[in-house]
């Protein structure tokens, strides 16, 4: 089949079947796997133009809203961190997608860019596999436990009939918020962040995601888990939807510089039927991925993914200088 937009010929069922693949596997790590099919995309299928960027986004716009929608109505979502990161996000997004369509075309450079961001997140992730990582998840891990426990308890209590599947009060409520800090109570919990950490870190992923074509829910997200200290359980929900908005937003962006001068000379608009059967794929993969997480060891999880992902990040970046 050939996809006009991208110039790619492939069989319709190789994309949904790669991303269901890849999503299947980086699901459990709690990483997403749209940064994995970009270099696909790229390496394999030959679509190196700046169009590859938003046809990446595409696929967070597809395969997320089911686990956006789970997180809201679990009342899991923490608005205000929510809110910061998308509006630190958005104009990052917007300056990301001028870089990479005007300094950034050129496909070996890009590919530098695309293996210093794998890098980085191979590295992250192989030293979350490390006894000193796990050590200090130890908080987290205690929450973890008293979480499921009492979910447990609520399920035995009611015979199965567990309303929401949580607890009630298992749900985020906001203390307070100010420009310089927000704090919100989980699980009989103080959790406290700095607002303006949080808005500078959401921009610098922005510009990193606009360039690249990621959310970066897979760089906010284990930052302020593992540095900032707060919990997955009202993390993920935010950073999930930060990268749906900004996903939505980067891609409408990229197809307005469609119509304008800054990209008359280069091909910019998404991929709408490719970027949509990799989001299927994902969509698919992402259920069965966190489904099966709890049968895998969450170590080798890390340390497989790891090395995958740094291994392709060094082929990435050796390319760039022989």
């Amino acid at each position: 089949m050939h996809f006009p937009v991208s110039g790619v010929d492939v069989f319709p069922l190789i994309p949904p079947l790669v991303a269901f693949l890849v999503s299947t596997m980086t699901a459990p790590a709690g990483v997403s796997g749209a940064f994995l099919l970009l270099p696909f995309q790229v390496s394999v299928l030959g679509f190196v133009s700046p169009a590859v960027s938003p046809t990446n986004l595409i696929y967070n716009i597809v395969a997320i809203p089911g686990g956006l929608y789970r997180y809201i109505k679990e009342g899991r979502m923490a608005w205000p961190l929510t809110w910061v990161v998308i509006v630190g996000t958005l104009p990052g997004v917007f300056a990301g997608s001028l870089i990479r369509i005007q300094y950034l075309p050129d496909p070996r450079a890009f590919k530098l860019f695309v293996g210093l961001v794998l890098l980085y997140l191979g590295v992250r992730t192989l030293y979350e596999s490390t006894g000193r990582a796990r050590e200090g998840k130890k908080k987290q891990k205690a929450l973890e436990q008293k979480f499921k426990a009492r979910v447990q308890q609520q399920k035995e209590q009611i015979k199965g009939r567990l309303a929401a599947g949580l607890p009630a009060d298992a749900v985020v409520r906001t203390k307070s918020v100010s420009l310089s800090r927000i704090e919100y109570e989980f699980w009989g919990e103080t959790f406290s962040f700095s607002t303006m950490t949080i808005f500078i870190l959401a921009l610098v992923v922005g510009l990193i995601g606009g360039i690249y074509g990621i959310g970066g829910g897979a760089i906010i997200a284990p930052f302020v888990v593992s540095v900032m200290g707060l919990p997955i359980y009202t993390v993920a929900g935010a950073a999930l939807a930060g990268t749906f908005l900004t996903s939505i937003a980067g891609v409408t962006f990229f197809e307005i510089l469609a119509l304008t001068s800054y990209a008359a000379d280069k091909v910019v608009r998404p991929d709408w039927a490719l970027g949509a059967l990799f989001g299927v794929g994902g969509l698919a993969g992402t259920y069965v991925g966190a489904r099966f997480q709890k049968y895998l060891p969450e170590r080798w999880i890390k340390v497989l993914l790891g090395i995958l992902i740094t291994g392709l990040a060094l082929e990435y970046i050796i390319q760039f200088f022989v």
